[in-house]
This record gives structure tokens, sequence and C-alpha cells, in this order.
């Protein structure tokens, strides 16, 4: 079973959301319920980008750059050329 990290924008104020599942529609979806206390402010959530892999650990490595500052700027030169 695959792995995705993904990353997701409000609508609201532009906040970038980091986070790795197995299922990526169900976990959009659970973001835009308000089920994560840490995105409910921010409601509602579009996915932006998002990424592939075999295992987990790949993917939590993944998530863990995303979120430091080369991972930021990385993301941002991503997201401005699409």
């Amino acid at each position: 079973m695959p792995f995705y990290v993904y990353v997701i924008k409000s609508r609201l104020n532009g906040h970038l959301y980091k986070g790795q599942t197995e299922n990526l529609e169900k976990r959009l979806s659970e973001h835009n319920a308000g089920r994560n206390r840490s995105t409910r402010p921010f409601l509602p959530w579009e996915l932006v980008y998002f990424e592939k892999f075999e295992t987990r650990e790949e993917a939590v490595l993944r998530e863990k750059y995303f979120k430091s500052g080369s991972g930021r700027e990385f993301l941002k030169k991503v997201l401005s050329e699409s």
C-alpha cells in the first residue's frame, strides 16, 4: 500500500499544513470536516501538493523535510511555479 506526503492550503488565509497518510482523499475530507484540531480554525482546505512513497518510513522522513527550513523553501518554489 502506498503512503503519501501532502501539503494542503487554507482557502481562508493561505496557511500551509504538511502531513502524511495512506488515504489522501479520506485525510483531506477529515481536515475539511474539522476533525483535526490544528487545521480546524483555517477551514476550508485544498490539496496543493503530494508525493507518493512505498513505505511509511520514507513518507515520515519527507514530511519532516517539508517542515524544515529548506523544505519550506522547496515548497515555496514548487508551489509558486504551479
